[in-house]
């Protein structure tokens, strides 16, 4: 077994790069369409870990989830661009928070139900898949540490957000082939995608930065140092036991801080690629969690799908009656939905397959996911903590 921090850290980056890798070459990427990158980059550490290979106990996991985890938000955090989400218009912002909404309730009935099943402690879990059908990855790891949610309760909830959300963005896809028809049932005014098409000309993803050496190091130092200085600031601010620790402040800290420095000059250090370092530092995270993690923490997978699915009724639910009351096409209300459940990564092909040429709207959509993710979140942990 290894024990150096600095060989296991070398191995869980090893783990990092192969997967990274494969995930975005052409020839292996079609293996990744069910069981994304982010998954693998969980699940492998944890393999090796579970085999001995490595120590789960070292301290290097702590180290690098302390630090790594609020400078990756506030990297990823400091890329958004405001003024381009507030162009999707009323209708379409209306309908992505009502689907955050229904995401909300969803978790809490679904809590609600499942808890003689899973046991009170998963509160924690259903707080941090909130978070990331609310938002994404980011938010769903985010909320983990900020509600303390131990391996055994958080890698079930891995599962459940690896397979739920695709199988949902399979039918939304089999939907789209009928959305004329269930717009007349919706009432639908067809004229706001015609509106959210004029305000969206010349707004698409954002351009891949050209990573140099000199940028990784200025903004990856730039953004440890607004960590630690966060952490000073968070260990002052008043904590309770089981509802808000200093770790907690930390993160919601940062990610204030983040999304206030989106809105200053600070926004150029998208350009010098913020957005992709702030991604690979999570990814590195992401490691550390699942090699603390064991495959004996899979058994109550099978019985949290069912309350992931639960979850996603009542969102479901919750969108279509809003559609109806704000007479949205079907197009905003499955896209508002695979931008709350899938995130940045699906939401502008859902968006694309209803209508060509508004992949945008899905992103803008996702991005305003990431935003406030870790908020509801944390919400809904408390929320479901309440009712025990």
């Amino acid at each position: 077994m290894i024990h150096h921090p600095i060989l296991i850290f070398l191995i869980l980056l090893a783990v990092e790069i192969v997967v990274l890798s494969a995930a975005g070459h052409p020839r292996t990427q079609k293996y990744f369409r069910f069981l994304p990158g982010v998954f693998w980059i969980y699940f492998l550490p944890m393999l090796i870990s579970s085999a001995g290979w490595v120590d789960a106990k070292s301290p290097l996991y702590g180290l690098v989830t302390t630090y790594g985890l609020p400078a990756s938000l506030f990297l990823l955090l400091l890329g958004v661009d405001l003024p381009a989400i507030a162009r999707l218009g009323r209708t379409a912002v209306l309908m992505f928070l009502i689907g955050s909404a229904g995401i909300m309730l969803g978790t809490t009935l679904s809590f609600l139900i499942f808890r003689p099943f899973v046991g009170d402690i998963f509160w924690m879990g259903f707080g941090a898949l909130s978070a990331s059908w609310t938002g994404g990855s980011a938010n769903m790891v985010a909320v983990k540490e900020a509600l303390g949610t131990p391996d055994d309760v958080f890698l079930p909830m891995v599962v459940v957000d690896t397979i739920v959300p695709y199988v949902w963005m399979g039918l939304l896809v089999s939907v789209s082939t009928g959305q004329a028809a269930i717009d007349r049932w919706l009432g639908a005014d067809r004229g706001v995608i015609d509106d959210i098409r004029k305000r969206m000309a010349g707004v698409g993803a954002a351009q891949k930065a050209t990573l140099t050496a000199k940028n990784i190091f200025v903004l990856a130092a730039f953004a440890f140092a607004v960590s630690a200085g966060v952490q000073r600031v968070a260990q002052v601010l008043p904590a309770a036991e089981g509802i808000i620790s200093s770790f907690a402040w930390t993160i919601i800290l940062v990610s204030t801080l983040g999304l206030a420095g989106s809105l200053t000059p600070l926004r150029r250090c998208e350009a010098l690629g913020s957005t992709r370092i702030g991604y690979y530092l999570l990814y590195s995270v992401l490691t550390t969690i699942g090699a603390k993690a064991s495959v004996s923490h899979l058994g109550a997978s099978a019985v949290l799908i069912a309350a992931g699915i639960v979850i996603i009724l009542v969102h479901a639910a919750v969108l279509l009656i809003a559609a109806r009351l704000l007479k949205a096409p079907m197009m905003l209300a499955a896209t508002a939905s695979q931008a709350n459940v899938g995130g940045v990564a699906s939401a502008p092909v859902v968006a694309e397959i209803y209508q060509p040429g508004l992949a945008s709207i899905g992103l803008l959509m996702a991005i305003l996911g990431n935003i406030i993710g870790t908020y509801l979140g944390i919400i809904v942990g408390q929320i479901c903590r309440w009712m025990i």
